[in-house]
């Protein structure tokens, strides 16, 4: 009969393999994983699904839900433009800012709630300043994982650490002993990304749906991607006059987003709107229809306006696509007497009727059942015709109506959560507890909580958390421990750390951190005596080394950021190679000088 050990041993390689040559979705890969170690008879039924009961599981469900719920709420929105303000205009400089804070909140929470209080923001910065998610989100998360090493609290291997050197006689380690290893570790990932980070991270937009099909919008329909501010003079003989007086949709083929004096903006003027002198102006066209517009009315040019700052904004406004239906009260009249403007305060752009893509002034041409409409408009505003049976809306919502009366709601709810965690709570259960007061208060309906949550994301890590248990039934994993031991026995104490930190880093890939450490704990005390060294900083080492989990997204945090930035696996093998060899470079040498 083939040893058990070896049948886990194929599996694990398996596993591995296809996880890197990422030839199967990596949910398919996981399940197949949990289903051979059930068939092979390695596991039991129970214990081959246990997975899809496990902590890590739910809490990254309760996770999910809650980033949505302050997504929905426009707490993200809040956070994001103060990071943008503070981050300035470049993908490194907002990565080391947020990553700086994503790994300081690590050190007192776990870094899966921490990865879920910045995702949201995030995603919201990236739409925002037109920044690939892929060049944001995996520093961040390592950065995340990172500050667990902050303290001795902030990740359940350094919380297990002294309860396994209680258990061993061993003096335990207070509650800052390990953030200088902590600090060393974050500012070395955010320097790695902030100078290499254009050569680690690729490239790629997947994962932003809603940036994606804009941008496919205005290239399918040849639409402008900008839009330009203006000023109306005393004296100009654009006042008094209506945009149809002007020409502005016929002769010039321009489209007024908005106008507005002082504080008060009417955004898409319909026809009869009288404009006045010292109004304001935003202007959505070809460059140089514009230019043109502007020297035939005397304009005058306005540096980007804080007050139209939404109409520039992917996350406030954009481009729909909108089809009329049969039964839809617009067939058979024209725009100017439905009033579209007027009513819906969208702009149209481009009529396609009978086969022909009809742009400047289509007011008057009456409308067939199955026409588009290309309109620009607020995300709110095209969401009142989404929800108009005269319009199906085709184009996906980028951003929902955010309800930010429910703000504080969704804050107290998460915050909650944060504190059940501090308090010894089981972070499944204090994180479920704040899911499930977001939906009491009506913060989130039940149909959106089921939409917020990345069931791919689910699947994988529940399908791989077996793999672990079998390692550690079949004693697969003190048999690869100790036969790597056995190598380093009587060797230099330099060699044994990589040994330790190496052993580590391989086992956090394919279990828990927290199984890793209980296992490889005792072997590393004996080591150490057979050595005549302090078995204490080998047992902190292997707790620190834990964290150590970049190479595949099985780490809780990196598979909960796969998906928002558009990773694959051969991703994770290059930024987190990287990561990883200069982890355990910088690791190692801390601890032989300052904790051997």
């Amino acid at each position: 009969m083939i040893p058990e050990t070896t049948i886990v041993l194929t599996i694990l390689a398996a596993t591995v393999l296809l996880l890197i040559l990422d030839i199967l979705p990596m949910d398919l890969v996981a399940l197949l994983c949990m289903l051979a170690l059930g068939w092979t008879g390695i596991l039991a039924p129970l214990e081959s699904l246990s997975g899809f009961s496990s902590n890590a599981v739910i809490a990254m469900i309760a996770v999910m839900v809650l980033g949505k719920g302050l997504e929905k709420t426009g707490v993200t929105d809040r956070f994001a433009r103060v990071v943008a303000r503070f981050g300035g205009q470049s993908a490194a400089g907002i990565t080391a800012l947020v990553s700086a804070a994503a790994g300081l909140t690590s050190a007192v929470i776990q870094n899966i709630g921490a990865a879920a209080l910045f995702l949201p923001a995030i995603l919201s910065i990236s739409r925002r300043m037109r920044i690939s998610p892929s060049r944001l989100i995996m520093p961040i998360g390592f950065a995340a994982i990172l500050g667990g090493t902050l303290t001795m609290v902030g990740s359940g291997p350094l919380i297990l650490t002294n309860d396994l050197l209680a258990s061993a006689a061993l003096e335990p380690y207070n509650l800052l002993a390990v953030t200088p290893v902590g600090v060393v570790l974050l500012i070395s990932c955010i320097a790695l990304f902030f100078l290499f980070g254009p050569f680690l991270l690729p490239r790629r937009e997947a994962g932003e749906e809603g940036l994606s099909l804009q941008k496919e919008l205005i290239e399918a329909w040849r639409l402008p991607p900008s839009t330009s501010h203006w000023a109306i003079p005393e004296g100009s003989p654009m006042v008094g006059k209506n945009p149809e007086e002007m020409g502005i949709w016929d002769r010039y083929q321009l489209h007024i987003l908005a106008v507005s004096r002082d504080r008060d903006i009417q955004y898409a003027p319909w026809r009869n709107t009288r404009f006045e002198a010292n109004q304001e102006l935003s202007l959505l066209g070809d460059e140089n229809s514009i230019a043109l517009f502007a020297s035939d009315f005397g304009l005058l040019p306005r540096e980007k306006l804080v007050k139209f700052r939404k109409l520039s904004d992917p996350e406030y406004a954009g481009f729909a696509e909108v089809v009329i239906p049969p039964r839809s009260g617009l067939v058979g009249r024209t725009i100017r007497d439905f009033g579209v403007r007027k009513r819906y305060a969208v702009e149209p752009v481009i009529l396609f009727h009978d086969g022909e893509n009809i742009r400047g002034d289509f007011s008057d041409l009456p409308i067939k059942a199955g026409d588009t409409l290309i309109v620009h408009g607020l995300w709110e505003n095209i969401l009142e015709l989404r929800e108009n049976r005269d319009f199906v809306v085709i184009t996906p919502m980028e951003r929902g109506r955010r309800d930010r009366s429910r703000a504080w709601i969704a804050l107290v709810c998460f915050f909650l959560a944060i504190l059940l965690a501090l308090t010894g709570s089981p972070i499944s259960t204090a994180f479920l507890s704040g899911a499930a007061a977001m939906a009491l208060a009506g913060v989130l309906s039940m149909e959106e909580i089921y939409k917020a949550v990345d069931w791919k994301v689910v699947f994988f890590l529940a399908g791989l958390i077996p793999l672990g248990i079998a390692m550690q039934k079949t004693g697969t994993a003190e048999l690869v421990a100790g036969s790597v031991m056995g190598i380093t026995k009587g060797s230099h104490p330099l060699l044994l750390l990589f040994a330790v930190a190496i052993l580590s880093t391989i086992f956090s890939l394919v279990m828990s951190n927290v199984a890793s450490t209980v296992i490889l704990a005792p072997l590393v005390i004996s080591m150490a005596q057979m050595a005549n060294l302090d078995p204490r900083p080998l047992v902190l080492l292997v707790a620190v080394s834990a964290a150590n989990s970049f190479i595949l997204p099985t780490h809780q945090v990196n598979a909960l950021l796969r998906t928002p930035g558009g990773y694959n696996n051969a991703d994770y093998l290059k930024a987190g190679g990287g990561m990883t060899v200069l982890f355990v470079l910088t690791v190692v040498p801390i601890f032989y000088l300052f904790y051997l």
